[in-house]
């Protein structure tokens, strides 16, 4: 006999470890809690599971910082900043002390990428921004249009109000850049010395918007000019890869003095458009929308059968370049140079 069985036949009947069967074990209750006493919050930061949230109204003034974690009853649901949720528990909502989120509400609007523009899986940069400023440097870095064209297809397809803002014009004029984008009828502002335009102020104000570009273009810069007590890190552009370095590590809403949010995300270095569908994008234009009617089935709106190229050759000047910036942002989903 092998001293393995020997000392299972030593060990009596008390010793034996006996599982529970389906029958034995307890019935899963199918009810839910309700949460009726829920308090409503809006998630301003996430850091590694944790949320940094805002209960109360949400505005600068009443609004009261505290902190959550996500209740097993969401599931996989996805919490990212912007977020209006319900929040419930015992806890004070502290960092050691946190509240649960129990539930998160419908989205408005929702601005996704991808790592790469063959990769299936969406990522949220932010729930229910209702505007997005690309904010690029006319040098220290140079300007890459690709990430702006790709910025604003996100935006289009989101239903979010695209913008743009030109930084340190003082170091090179923003002439040139304006100019290509003029045609697509984007709102744009410049800012030179690291001063912020008034006219700027007064579109973000009472407004959620979300910040987006490259490291160095001054997208920090820009935040603590509009948010004076904001203390965002600031940094330079790397002289040999002519790059900025990440200095905004997370994604954090701010409280704006005119009132309104804007968030600060950090510097993008790739930005997918797998998820987007080039219909959705021209619907955004309504005078070139009715172009493509007689476009072949499943037309990507920039190939030479394409109504809108027919139309470029009996356009007026100015609805042709506003055809070809289109196209060129529909372009943009298929160039990996951004």
């Amino acid at each position: 006999m092998s001293p393995r069985r020997e000392r299972h036949d030593r060990r009596g009947e008390a010793d034996v470890r006996v599982r529970p069967g389906r029958g034995n074990s307890r019935p899963r209750s199918k009810e839910r809690p309700d949460h009726r006493g829920a308090r409503a919050a809006t998630v301003v930061a996430v850091d590694r599971g944790r949320f940094t949230i805002e209960l109360g109204p949400g505005t600068a003034d009443d609004a009261v910082e505290g902190y959550a974690v996500k209740a097993r009853e969401l599931g996989r649901k996805g919490i990212v900043v912007g977020d209006r949720v319900d929040v419930a528990g015992d806890g004070a909502a502290t960092i050691d002390d946190p509240v649960r989120i129990v539930r998160r509400h419908e989205r408005p609007s929702t601005l996704r990428r991808t790592a790469d523009d063959t990769d299936p899986v969406e990522r949220v940069v932010v729930a229910n921004a209702t505007q997005l400023v690309v904010v690029t440097a006319t040098a220290d870095p140079e300007p890459r249009t690709g990430l702006i064209d790709r910025a604003l297809v996100a935006a289009l397809d989101a239903g979010i109000h695209p913008m743009l803002v030109v930084t340190k014009a003082d170091l090179h004029p923003a002439d040139d850049l304006l100019a290509l984008y003029e045609p697509l009828g984007v709102p744009a502002f410049v800012v030179a010395n690291k001063q912020v335009p008034d006219g700027l102020r007064e579109v973000l104000a009472g407004e959620e918007t979300v910040l987006l570009g490259h490291s160095g273009v001054g997208k920090s810069t820009l935040v603590n000019g509009l948010v004076p007590d904001a203390d965002r890190l600031t940094g330079r552009v790397n002289a040999v890869t002519g790059r900025g370095r990440h200095t905004s590590t997370s994604v954090v809403a701010l409280h704006l003095p005119g009132g309104g949010l804007i968030v600060d995300t950090p510097g993008i270095r790739s930005f997918g458009l797998a998820h987007v569908d080039a219909a959705r994008i021209v619907e955004a234009f309504d005078d070139l929308a009715d172009l493509t009617a007689d476009c072949p089935r499943a037309c990507s709106h920039d190939e030479t059968d394409c109504a809108l190229t027919a139309a470029l050759a009996s356009a007026p000047p100015d609805l042709a370049a506003r055809i070809g910036s289109l196209q060129r942002l529909l372009r943009s989903r298929a160039d990996s140079d951004y």
